[in-house]
């Protein structure tokens, strides 16, 4: 089966083309802020991101022939885990989204190349998978309920390896999963669903390289409040530029965990701090699924750091089994994904 993936990212774009689950060919680029700045909205930048991947497979000499086009999902209304077919429904939600990403790009975009090559277009469990209880949904704050955005794409595909590794099924598991990257999300996997997992999108949860995470309410009020910040201010204070941006000026991984393991401050201390934060998370979700836990599985950009990992490992290993998957292979997750529907592994859903 021949499959194109394509995951556009806020500033990225990356594209591959699989042979059943081996990537035989894959690129992509960091495109300018000079250039991003052009365009009012993300939808704006539909023609320049199209352009750019056919431009690729052009100069690649790619024959566009494939079994299937899948792209990373969008900003849609929650839905459960799982593969969904492009129809127009989905792509009139994308194009009017309430919220912009460049991710509302990516199904609208494999729609269009799959019409060219006469294949169908899927997503996969896009970021606003909404599998939790309902108590998880509860605030003490009327009008206020907690939402399901997250990692689900890296989460649900690491988990599925972990089981499949170990002779089971993701169904049969009961798994805490750690997305530990530019956003860091912490979810409780309960025989397949999410039933607890922090809005990564909006900062809740541990703090990162980009979020401010959970901050005390009443001071954040007094910050909104203080004539000194604009609302969107604020929004890119608590994701964004919030974390280690602003706690250390910086969001270089590589370089941040050089000097912190080194013992310069401040970075040790802020990358420890960020270690307790997620490790509190996890605990979190280890007492929502009552103790009852197969395994704990880090993975993420970040999960690439012995020091992080060490220091990470120590606070948790005592609650389970901890595995550690490093990195974000949403391009392999992607492929996978639609891998699954076309040999009928994996069951094709409906958007509505």
């Amino acid at each position: 089966m021949r499959i194109f993936v394509i995951n556009p990212g806020s500033t990225s774009t990356k594209i591959a083309v699989y042979e059943d689950d081996k990537p035989v060919w894959m690129t992509g680029a960091h495109h300018p802020v000079s250039e991003l700045a052009k365009f009012a909205h993300i939808s704006d930048q539909y023609e320049y991101r199209k352009d750019f991947i056919m431009k690729r497979l052009e100069e690649a000499g790619i024959e566009r022939k494939f079994d299937a086009a899948i792209g990373r999902g969008g900003l849609l209304h929650p839905l459960t885990g799982g593969v969904y077919a492009v129809n127009e429904k989905m792509k009139d939600d994308l194009i009017h989204a309430e919220r912009e990403h460049a991710c509302n790009l990516g199904a609208l975009i494999a729609a269009e190349i799959a019409d060219e090559c006469g294949c169908p277009a899927y997503i996969a469990d896009p970021v606003v998978v909404d599998e939790m209880r309902p108590e998880a949904r509860y605030t003490g704050f009327p009008g206020i309920e907690r939402k399901s955005i997250f990692h689900a794409l890296n989460q649900k595909a690491v988990a599925r390896q972990y089981a499949s590794s170990i002779g089971k099924k993701y169904e049969e598991l009961r798994l805490i999963v750690a997305h530990i990257g530019g956003g860091i999300s912490v979810g409780a996997h309960v025989y397949g669903r999410v039933v607890d997992v922090n809005n990564a999108l909006d900062g809740e949860g541990p703090f990162s390289p980009e979020r401010a995470g959970t901050v005390p309410s009443g001071q954040l009020v007094d910050v909104c409040f203080s004539g000194q910040y604009t609302k969107k201010q604020v929004k890119q204070m608590i994701s964004g530029k919030g974390g280690l941006a602003e706690l250390l000026g910086e969001t270089d991984m590589i370089t941040i965990d050089r000097k912190a393991e080194d013992g310069e401050e401040p970075y040790k201390s802020v990358i420890d701090a960020m270690m307790y934060t997620i490790a509190k998370q996890i605990g979190a979700m280890y007492v929502a699924m009552t103790g009852k836990v197969d395994a704990i599985i880090l993975t993420g950009g970040i999960a690439h750091s012995d020091y992080c990992m060490d220091i990470l490992r120590k606070q948790i290993d005592y609650l389970g089994e901890v595995v550690i998957c490093p990195g974000e292979n949403e391009m392999g997750s992607l492929a996978y994904n639609a891998l699954g529907v076309l040999r009928g592994d994996l069951p094709l859903l409906e958007y509505k």
